[in-house]
């Protein structure tokens, strides 16, 4: 089901504010495909063998595979966590609108700070 005409602008406004109020949070949601899918697979597919490869470890009284196991986990769940390592890491993020000025905010927010200083 598709946005209306308002709800698509109420969303285009939104991201500028986003943008505009916090532009490394607004990088750091705008990354595309920070975690894939086949990442997430993989890694929760490892996780389960590890698992698995834990159980039959107890089952057995085999302390080596119990090791093998965890560690199998341990290394499902990196992968499942972890980022494209070929992504370029400081891509930059232009939004779709200007920033405004907001350099009167700081400079009320570093008056405050001045006159709690003394």
């Amino acid at each position: 089901m598709g946005l209306s005409e308002q709800e698509q602008k109420l969303l285009d406004e939104l991201e500028r504010g986003l943008y505009a109020s916090d532009s490394s949070l607004a990088h750091k949601l705008g990354k595309p495909g920070a975690r894939s899918p086949k990442r997430i697979i993989a890694g929760a597919s490892l996780a389960v063998i590890g698992v698995s490869l834990l159980v039959v470890a107890v089952i057995l009284q085999v302390a080596i595979f119990g090791v093998g196991g965890f560690l199998a986990m341990l290394a499902g769940l990196v992968v499942a966590t972890s980022s494209n390592p070929n992504e370029p890491k400081n891509a930059p993020v232009s939004p779709t609108s200007p920033r405004p000025n907001s350099s009167t905010k700081k400079n009320f927010f570093d008056d405050r700070w001045d006159k709690r200083q003394g």
